[in-house]
């Protein structure tokens, strides 16, 4: 069977904006193997995308590219660098010797535009070689495990960087308003974010789940009221579930990484300069000041705000 490989060897959020452009490549190539160069923790939601055969385990140092991607067999026939805009990552696809490479850098490739945001900028990479993708196809299936939690608010207080944690005594304010409204709220944490989630859940007695397994974090969320959260992975999973959110951005615009434009979805954000799209560094050491501008009450009444979701177990609407 002829192959295909994929470079994408970053994290659960940018996997999942990957998704439509994922999905234009399966479609383009249906009778080759998709593979995704990826870190191997992410297999489970790699499946998910129903795009992806195999993932190849590759990982490299923050944001990085990696610096060998194993392989074995015939040399793929197609290359597609959804990864980065430089070179690097194209050498790492070159060196697997493919039939054809796909990429920002490459010199027949398109211009890399830096405003785009995330989504749409992997779809304009292959309809420039030809190969259709629509930005809007992110919607993942409702996993088939039961919610430890159905109808419960999800508060993810955790991010890569503090740039892009709210602070946890927020979250913990925000937890006891919304169950003095009535609604059940759980905590959750990816890992290393234990401590994180005993101090927003202990003050106000909130469950907690602490870093789940993809499969059923997913069924949590997919069954939820709504999900609060930062600008990370777990934001894009809300996306592709379809369940409402309120997602708060501080340091990134939500035109380069936030959610479609929709009543389900609120983003939260207070830049300087309406027209900032980077304005602070996102995997700095401290919350950004522009994050720390958003208020409790502000997510209390976000939430508020939101459309009711779904059945317990049922499908969500777009």
């Amino acid at each position: 069977m002829p192959r295909l490989v994929v470079l994408r060897a970053l994290g659960l959020g940018d996997l999942l904006t990957a998704v439509p452009a994922l999905r234009g490549l399966r479609r383009a190539f249906p009778g080759h193997r998709l593979l995704l160069a990826a870190p191997a923790w992410l297999a489970e939601a790699a499946a998910a995308t129903g795009a992806v055969d195999r993932l190849v385990p590759a990982t490299a140092p923050g944001r990085g590219v990696p610096g060998h991607i194993p392989w074995a067999g015939p040399c793929p026939d197609h290359a597609v660098d959804l990864h980065g805009s430089g070179e690097e990552s194209l050498r790492a696809l070159r060196a697997l010797r493919p039939g054809r490479l796909y990429g920002y850098a490459h010199p027949q490739g398109p211009a890399w535009r830096a405003g785009e945001h995330e989504r749409v900028r992997w779809c304009r990479l292959l309809s420039w070689y030809g190969v259709p993708a629509d930005p809007a196809d992110v919607r993942l299936p409702v996993p088939q495990l039961p919610s430890p939690a159905p109808g419960a608010v999800v508060l993810h207080p955790g991010a890569d960087a503090p740039a892009r944690r709210w602070p946890a005594e927020r979250f913990a304010a925000l937890g006891r308003e919304l169950r003095a409204a009535g609604h059940r709220v759980v905590v959750t944490s990816g890992p290393g974010e234990g401590d994180l989630a005993r101090r927003v859940a202990a003050p106000g007695g909130l469950e907690r789940a602490d870093a789940p397994p993809f499969g059923k974090l997913a069924a949590l969320l997919a069954q939820a009221r709504a999900v609060v959260v930062g600008d990370t992975g777990v934001a894009h999973l809300a996306t592709a579930l379809g369940t409402p959110s309120v997602v708060l951005f501080g340091p990134v615009s939500p035109r380069l990484w936030g959610p479609p434009r929709t009543p389900r979805h609120r983003v939260l954000w207070h830049p300087d300069r309406p027209g900032d799209l980077r304005p602070g560094d996102p995997h700095g050491q401290d919350p950004d000041r522009r994050l720390l501008r958003i208020s409790v009450a502000e997510a209390v009444a976000a939430v508020a705000a939101l459309p009711p979701g779904g059945r317990p177990g049922g499908r969500q609407p777009t």
